[in-house]
């Protein structure tokens, strides 16, 4: 089900995480690129708490977010078993791609911060597709298709 209130449509949602050892290096340090894969949770809840299942949007419609751009600041680093939160809430939206901003924090203390720009993909055709009127509806509400 689709949220109607443009609140919850927009509201940033946070998804919380352990850090294990798979996500560390050999002194117990977050990797690097551990980051984006937390970054890819936080972004894929935001979406299915606004109703829209990632794979089931693939298979009725061969439609797809695909990252096409980052840019991310680590601040500070995580550590083996820390509880991290990812904070996910959209940026820009256009026709075709969508921008998020995303904040990973252990407690008040922002370690990381990043904007992540997702395209539309029709996987039909391999190109750019405009992304569809139901989709940016919930994600812009009171706004014309």
């Amino acid at each position: 089900m689709l949220p109607t209130d443009p609140a919850i449509a927009l509201a940033p949602d946070t998804l919380t995480i352990r850090v294990y050892y798979e996500d560390t290096d050999a002194a117990g340090v977050v990797y690097y690129g551990s980051y984006w894969r937390f970054c890819e949770r936080g972004r894929t809840e935001w979406l299915r708490q606004r109703g829209f299942d990632q794979q089931q949007l693939l298979t009725d419609t061969g439609i797809a977010f695909v990252v096409r751009r980052v840019e991310g600041d680590y601040l500070r680093a995580a550590r083996l078993d820390d509880t991290l939160e990812i904070v996910t809430a959209v940026g820009t939206l256009k026709r075709a791609s969508l921008a998020f901003s995303q904040k990973i924090m252990r407690g008040t203390e922002l370690l990381f911060d990043a904007t992540v720009t997702v395209a539309c993909l029709d996987t039909r055709r391999n190109r750019a597709a405009a992304i569809p009127d139901h989709i940016r509806k919930t994600l812009n509400p009171g706004q014309p298709g």
